[in-house]
């Protein structure tokens, strides 16, 4: 028969086996995370390594994350706003461990966060080629920069209506409110909320709806803003989704964002007019009236100076008539040494009309001078007085 051993021995030579082979290394590993359960109270979590092939598995291992390395955990959520959770790919960093109870795992040392953004960015600019040559129409690119419908659409002369698509009781809401409600010039604007969640894998989708319901609102809405606070880069996921993004590029009425600090851009702020934060799209749509106000004030002191110069000039001309009249009157004509003839007190200014032994009466600047014709004679030499 056989020789018999322990278990406990059997498993004594496959831990110092496999301590052989794997004490003091780490290996860099791709995989996906599935049945994680974290238990923040002791800084443990475990999970399983998967590795995936066209849909089957080729791979398993159980896994785990020790109070030391909780942590890096923490970090992932952090960095890239994503919860910790099945499904997600990483590349992490892992010792082999053979226990003689719990048998072999791999304990996870460290993630590798670059490779969680990368893909993150990798897969923002497939969604940007994609939006550009599936809506030739209504996304361009030019120079680097996206001209879409609808940040080509003008704005009205003044803007009174705002649609706010925003979370409730968020800072991004409290922001935008407090700017435009107390704002320098005490302008006056309309602000219909249209509350709705922004974070999460189901945010495009409610941000798409709420769209729909400004689309579909009797309010003639000027313009349209999407805000919210700052977050770290995987916050913004849902508005790098295809489906929001375009609905957003061909939306008809402008619309502004105000979805991040200066650090962050997403695709929607591409699609439309992008103005970093909630306080700097109201600020935004303070100035646009201020701007339109200005205007108005310009034309108003232009109207008034042409009003003032076209009087001047009327004047100038009254003045010039007064003088020319004045140089016309009879009196003035009679001072320059001109004479006045009139027949029965009708002033002649038709020689034809005098014939001989008319009486006349010839007024000179001092007196008047009664006279009879006793001859008429044409001036042939037309004498140059």
């Amino acid at each position: 028969m056989t020789d018999i051993i322990k278990l406990s021995a059997l498993v004594e030579q496959i831990q110092e086996t496999i301590q052989d082979r794997f004490e003091g290394q780490s290996y860099w590993v791709a995989a996906r995370i599935m049945n994680v359960k974290k238990y923040e109270s002791n800084r443990r979590c475990y999970l399983t390594l998967e590795e995936y092939e066209k849909m089957n598995k080729k791979a398993e291992m159980r896994s785990v994350f020790w109070a030391t390395a909780y942590s890096e955990i923490e970090k992932f959520e952090k960095i890239t706003g994503q919860v910790f959770k099945d499904g997600i790919e990483i590349i992490c960093r892992v010792k082999v461990r053979f226990h003689q109870v719990y048998g072999l795992n791999l304990d996870i040392v460290q993630i590798d966060l670059a490779h969680t953004l990368g893909t993150l960015e990798l897969e923002r600019q497939q969604t940007l080629d994609r939006l550009v040559k599936e809506n030739p129409g209504t996304i361009q690119l030019f120079d680097g920069v996206y001209v879409t419908y609808n940040n080509r659409l003008p704005l009205p002369p003044v803007i009174e209506n705002i649609a706010l698509i925003t979370a409730p009781n968020s800072d991004g809401q409290r922001d935008f409110r407090q700017e435009i409600a107390k704002n320098k010039h005490q302008y006056t604007f309309s602000v219909k909320e249209f509350l709705t969640t922004i974070q999460g894998d189901n945010a495009h989708k409610m941000i798409v709806e709420q769209l729909r319901l400004i689309e579909k609102s009797t309010v003639p809405f000027d313009v349209v803003a999407i805000v919210r606070g700052g977050g770290s880069q995987t916050d913004f996921k849902p508005f790098d989704d295809y489906e929001l993004c375009r609905y957003i590029a061909t939306f008809q009425i402008p619309v502004f964002t105000g979805i991040g600090h200066d650090r962050n851009q997403s695709i929607a702020d591409l699609m439309a007019r992008e103005q970093k934060t909630p306080t700097k799209v109201a600020s935004l749509f303070v100035e646009h009236n201020f701007e339109f106000e200005n205007k108005l004030i310009e034309l108003k002191i232009s109207l008034f100076e042409t009003i003032k110069r076209q009087i001047q000039k009327t004047k100038e001309r009254l003045e010039n008539a007064k003088r020319i009249v004045k140089l016309s009157s009879p009196r003035a004509i009679l001072n320059r040494g001109f004479a006045i003839i009139t027949i029965n007190g009708k002033i002649i200014t038709d020689p034809g009309n005098i014939k001989e032994n008319a009486e006349l009466q010839t007024i000179l600047r001092d007196e008047t001078i009664y006279s009879t014709v006793t001859k008429k004679s044409k001036d042939e030499k037309r004498t140059d007085l």
